[in-house]
């Protein structure tokens, strides 16, 4: 039998076919990468369970009492690990005493234990043996919120808000006036160069206050402290990345700060803790010395070499 004759394809048809072929062998080439997407947007998915699902501090941190904090700081036998690292001990039979208004610097080489011991006051983590005091209580008997609304931390990167210049200071006390914002400010050092933009305090900061330098950074953070007025003042680093007109500014501010205030000091540069009612030498996790500055460099141990090293590098 035989066939008739064959349709002929036209040119329009024929690119329509290689077009349809490529699409589809496209469309399965595709399918490996699709496969890998829905399984990353699988295991993220999980990831934001776990968080959401996560107990909050609130949760973990269960103290109620609201009552007593006057600056007395113990530590007692006091040891921690990390729970991501639960092999390194991080702080290991730390003892030291802070009374009321003391200024006390905590000084050491990098991975010394300075930060975890502002993070342990703060009560960001728990201790893994030992306790920590105040005013003859354990910090885990404080109510969470109370414990932090009576300190003021300043960070050597400080994190300002998108926002004005006002709103960042009064993130300090929400409810505080406007006159207190300025006065805040002028305390800080901080009015001088607030003046000079055309918004004044409606100034808008940026992202991160990318609008503004290091030493106005600080000078905010300061301000925004000054207007919390804390009980318990903790400053990390707070002038190691600045140049030495703006350090200067900003270390007369701090020293108004630090004025009548329990206030904890973590400092490279020991130039700017000389006037330190006490002085912790942190190496590996232990407390190796402690005393005033005079007497740490009469001993001539670890803090006397620490000067010297400085010494030689400037």
């Amino acid at each position: 039998m035989t066939q008739g004759p064959q349709p002929e394809l036209s040119n329009e048809g024929f690119y329509q076919f290689v077009l349809f072929t490529i699409m589809m062998g496209a469309s399965v080439g595709s399918l490996p990468d699709l496969y890998a997407n829905i399984q990353k947007t699988r295991g993220a998915i999980e990831n934001l369970m776990m968080i959401l699902n996560d107990l909050g501090e609130t949760q973990l941190k269960s103290g109620k009492d609201a009552t007593g904090i006057d600056g007395s700081i113990s530590f007692q036998h006091v040891n921690f690990r990390y729970a991501q690292r639960d092999d390194v001990e991080v702080l290991r039979d730390v003892s030291f005493d802070i009374y009321k208004n003391d200024r006390v610097a905590l000084v050491g080489s990098s991975g010394s234990g300075k930060t975890t011991i502002a993070s342990l006051i703060l009560n960001f983590y728990s201790v893994s043996g030992g306790v920590i005091k105040m005013n003859n209580k354990s910090i885990e008997e404080f109510d969470l919120n109370y414990l932090r609304e009576n300190m003021a931390y300043v960070p050597q990167d400080v994190l300002l808000f998108s926002g004005s210049i006002f709103e960042n200071i009064q993130f300090g006390n929400p409810s505080a006036s406007k006159d207190e914002v300025v006065d805040a400010a002028k305390k800080a050092n901080a009015w001088e160069f607030i003046q000079t933009f055309p918004d004044a305090l409606d100034t808008e900061v940026g992202d991160r206050g990318i609008q503004l330098s290091g030493g106005q950074k600080q000078r905010i953070a300061i301000a925004r402290a000054i207007l919390k007025n804390p009980t318990i003042l903790i400053l990390d680093e707070a002038t190691s990345a600045l140049d030495s007109v703006s350090e200067k500014l900003v270390q007369e501010a701090l020293d108004l700060l630090m004025k009548d205030r329990t206030s904890i000091v973590i400092a490279h540069r020991l130039s700017t803790i000389k006037k330190a009612d006490m002085i912790l030498v942190l190496e590996n996790g232990v407390v190796a010395e402690s005393g005033k500055h005079k007497d740490l460099m009469s001993n001539k141990g670890v803090y006397a070499k620490l000067v010297e090293m400085q010494q030689l590098d400037a």
